[in-house]
C-alpha cells in the first residue's frame, strides 16, 4: 500500500528501531511508547485488520509475536506484558495496517490489564448477549 507508513517501514523507506525481522513479520519500537520496550509487530503484507489478513499469514504473525515476546522478556525482564491490538478507529487504531502491541509491564508502573482500559456502565444480560453472538455463526 503506497501511503501506508508501516508498509514504508517494512520496505526500508522509513527508518524504525527494528528489534526483530523474519520473512513474514517486522517488529520495531513504538515511537510513542507506553512503557520501556513497547514494540509493535506487523505482518509484512498489508492488511488493515486481522479479518482482512489472509489466513496463511495469521499463524506466521503470531509466531512472530511469540518470538518477540521471548526477546523482550529475556532482554528487558519485565514483570509482565500486555499483548494486543486496536481493531478499528473506534478502538484506537491510528495506522491502517494491522499491528500487535507488546507492552512490557513493570511492578509499580501504574498500569493495569486490558480490563482497566474501559470503564463501562453497560449492564446487559449475559445469556442474551451470548445468544446473539452464537446466532451470528448460523
Amino acid at each position: 500500500m503506497p501511503d501506508c507508513i508501516f508498509c514504508k517501514i517494512g520496505a526500508g523507506e522509513v527508518k524504525a528501531h527494528t528489534v526483530y525481522e523474519n520473512e513474514s513479520v517486522l517488529a520495531f519500537l513504538d515511537i510513542r511508547p507506553a512503557s520501556r520496550g513497547h514494540t509493535m509487530v506487523i505482518p509484512k503484507v498489508h492488511a488493515e485488520r486481522l479479518g482482512l489478513l489472509e489466513d496463511r499469514h495469521v499463524g506466521p504473525l503470531f509466531i512472530g509475536v511469540k518470538a518477540v515476546m521471548g526477546l523482550l522478556e529475556k532482554a528487558l525482564k519485565p514483570d509482565g506484558l500486555n499483548v494486543g491490538w486496536n481493531h478499528g478507529w473506534a478502538a484506537g487504531q491510528h495506522v491502517n495496517h494491522l499491528h500487535v502491541h507488546l507492552i512490557p509491564r513493570y511492578a509499580g508502573d501504574g498500569g493495569g490489564g486490558i480490563q482497566s482500559l474501559i470503564r463501562s456502565s453497560v449492564k446487559e444480560d449475559l445469556a442474551s448477549v451470548a445468544g446473539q453472538i452464537r446466532a451470528a455463526v448460523r
